[in-house]
């Protein structure tokens, strides 16, 4: 294996992209994952869920920053379910087009989303009034439960 990182680089000074890629170690995503803003309040095997808010133009915005081993990249945005027993909430991102970053370094992926939420959810977010959450883009899914 060291006989490999050492070949890397030897073709990534010969100007081989390829091994640049490979040698390259991605500190702005890592200090991106390291600075996270927002509070933690999910969090499973597949990922944690960061949340902050932001009031633009009498507009509420929830900001949800999701530290994950998925890449989200998707076209069609994706939707913020939040359940409660038999209660479900279900909000759409503000954007459409969605796309992480990835950290070579912690090889995790990097994705932050915006949905336009009220008064009332955002009591309910911060209040921790919910048993599980779901992200879903495309045709996939990241559940999460309710962080303590």
């Amino acid at each position: 294996m060291k006989l490999l990182k050492a070949f890397d680089k030897i073709l990534a000074g010969f100007g081989n992209i390829r091994a640049m890629e490979r040698t390259h170690i991605d500190t702005y995503t890592e200090g991106l994952i390291s600075k996270i803003e927002g509070e933690l309040i999910a969090e499973s095997e597949y990922g944690k869920l960061f949340v902050s808010f932001q009031n633009l133009a009498d507009y509420e915005f929830l900001n949800i920053t999701v530290l994950s081993g998925s890449n989200i990249k998707t076209f069609d945005g994706s939707t913020l379910v939040f359940i409660n027993g038999n209660d479900k909430i279900t909000y759409f991102s503000d954007t459409k087009e969605i796309e992480s970053d990835y950290s070579n370094v912690s090889k995790r992926w990097l994705t932050k989303i915006s949905f336009v939420i009220n008064d009332d959810d955002k009591k309910m977010v911060l209040e921790r009034k919910f048993e599980k959450i779901f992200l879903n883009y495309k045709k996939k899914s990241i559940p999460m439960n309710k962080y303590d």
